[in-house]
């Protein structure tokens, strides 16, 4: 049976305009600000208009560590979302913007695949409504404020040897990770060394899908810490007087997406992926305004549940008052394989021994999800290569964790492969068994929440920071940032710091290379291992195959 490319698929979709999918949310037509026919975002006037009503049940999507066999978290988010509404729930979805980096690099899209797709999908992985972009501009004109402060006299009198804040690109390129900048003379300014971050790095990211509205956003963006004085004293953004201006360029882009899936069901599309060195979640604004206008919310965090789903519950609940009624966790019988010790080339293979090996990532990340008092499903993203014996290995084996799993085939059936999945979600999420909590308190010293997470989810046996990082973190305690939570940015690929590393590994180290505060988005940042927050391009990028064909239509994308 030959399968259509997720692109084909999208390309047929019978879209509905988008003022039709907003009429199902109760969003008038004068509240939508399209941006052609198939996207709108949502006006600040209507999510301020709803604030008053009740929430309903947050459903979070999360996955084991990420293979190249694949996971499919974001096609279960979508399929899980046109099943919730299948059975007759008022239900949407919410999900991260794409950033172009992995899309030219080797991710590929974030919109889903098969028939649980959110589109337009060629639009989404390609620009969308300009968030990023307009994110990148807000954090380069600050970049240039300080700078060009420097320039004109330093009235502040900041060291140039301690300016932290650095530039960002939307694109994987290492030869921007560290640079030098303002060569050539006087007239180019004081030469000193910086580099650039990926713009879903960047601290402005953050606040973005942090913030409450406009005035939230500017206060915290006023927050940003950029450089410090020789007395180490701190530069705000706003002592630069930066933080109008880049409201100003963010306006917009604070309004969540409003899309559709190929069921026609109403979708958010908005905030920051990367969960691997940023918090990785949907915006707040869109999650909680979905809540308002239906019963049913799920969304996603990135990665595994390690890295998204910790930071979803210890940073984005813990800020926004969230509390989660049930997780889903994906894992597909290809990646059980390969945390098994199977070669990607021999995943066609029946291997029920494999299964049952690489169960142990599965059983860790059930456990993690306890953790913080949420109930947990275990969603088996099909594969026409899966066997009956290597499905029902894993159905036995989440049985023994105290869980149940669910065989759903969302990307051959649509909603009709979801169903059973979300009965059983609604069920959860009805009965109201969830007594979510985050895994440490805000009062806990700043390295302890680290060893916490490290030890707790990672298990790990020890954090390893030299004095100057353990300085740093007493320093910014006694600053007053002691009571923010942590996000920690390491490999997606393994529990430990060593992407090879797969399966449940224990007996490992955690190493602290670097910390940075992001005080207005209210978090520190810890660096481990040999995570960069440039990425690079890989040998043979996906740019490579990317192109118009003669009709004009993208090809290689997907």
């Amino acid at each position: 049976m030959a399968f259509k490319t997720d692109i084909q698929i999208a390309r047929e979709a019978k879209k509905k305009p988008i003022m039709e999918i907003g009429a199902k949310l109760g969003i008038d037509a004068e509240h939508l600000l399209p941006y052609g026919h198939d996207k709108a975002k949502v006006s600040q006037e209507f999510i301020n208009s709803v604030q008053d009503r009740e929430n309903g049940k947050l459903i979070l999507v999360t996955a084991i560590n990420p293979t190249p066999a694949g996971e499919g978290k974001t096609t279960t988010t979508v399929g899980l979302g046109d099943g919730l509404n299948a059975i007759g729930k008022n239900a949407m979805v919410c999900i991260r913007e794409a950033s172009l980096g992995p899309n030219f690099g080797m991710k590929g899209g974030a919109a889903g695949g098969g028939m649980a797709q959110i589109v337009p999908m060629e639009e989404m992985n390609l620009h969308f409504t300009g968030d990023f972009h307009a994110i990148t501009s807000a954090h380069n004109l600050l970049s240039a404020m300080i700078d060009n402060h420097i320039y004109w006299g330093n009235e502040l009198e900041i060291d140039e040897r301690r300016v932290t804040w650095r530039r960002v690109l939307d694109m994987n390129d290492r030869a921007l990770r560290d640079t030098v900048t303002s060569l050539g003379g006087v007239a180019n300014g004081f030469p000193r060394q910086t580099g650039f971050d990926i713009t879903v790095a960047s601290e402005v990211m953050a606040i973005l899908c942090l913030a409450k509205d406009l005035s939230d956003l500017q206060s915290r963006l006023g927050d940003m810490i950029v450089a410090y004085r020789r007395d180490r004293s701190p530069i705000y953004a706003r002592d630069i007087k930066a933080d109008g201006a880049m409201t100003v360029l963010l306006r917009d882009a604070m309004q969540p997406n409003l899309v559709q899936t190929l069921e026609n069901n109403p979708a958010f599309v908005h905030g920051g992926p990367f969960a691997n060195i940023a918090h990785g979640c949907n915006s707040v604004t869109a999650t909680t305004t979905a809540l308002k206008l239906t019963d049913y919310v799920v969304t996603e965090a990135g990665f595994g549940a390690d890295l998204g789903a910790e930071k979803f519950m210890n940073i984005k609940c813990r800020k926004a008052g969230l509390a989660p009624d049930c997780v889903v966790l994906v894992a597909t019988i290809r990646a059980m394989k390969m945390n098994g010790g199977v070669a990607k080339a021999d995943l066609g293979a029946e291997n029920v021994d494999a299964v049952n090996d690489g169960c142990s990532n599965l059983g860790r990340h059930i456990g993690n999800i306890k953790q913080f008092g949420v109930p947990v499903v275990v969603a088996i993203n099909h594969f026409v290569t899966d066997t009956d014996a290597e499905v029902q290995a894993v159905i036995d084996f989440v049985e023994t964790q105290g869980s149940e799993a669910i065989l759903c085939k969302h990307w051959e059936k649509g909603s009709e492969g979801t169903k059973e999945l979300a009965t059983r979600v609604a069920e959860i999420a009805d009965a109201g068994v969830s007594q979510f909590a985050p895994l440490y308190e805000d009062e806990l010293p700043l390295f302890e929440k680290i060893e916490r997470i490290a030890t707790s989810i990672y298990r790990a046996d020890e954090v390893i920071a030299d004095k100057k990082v353990r300085d740093q973190l007493r320093a910014w305690e006694e600053a007053g940032y002691g009571h923010l939570p942590i996000c920690i940015a390491k490999t997606q690929y393994s529990f430990s710091t060593d992407p090879s590393l797969r399966g449940a590994p224990t007996g490992h180290s955690v190493p602290v290379r670097e910390v940075r505060l992001s005080a207005g988005a209210g978090f520190v940042i810890v660096i481990c291992g040999d995570i960069m927050t440039m990425p690079g391009l890989p040998r043979k990028p996906a740019a490579e195959n990317i192109r118009i064909n003669e009709e004009g239509l993208v090809e290689g994308l997907f």
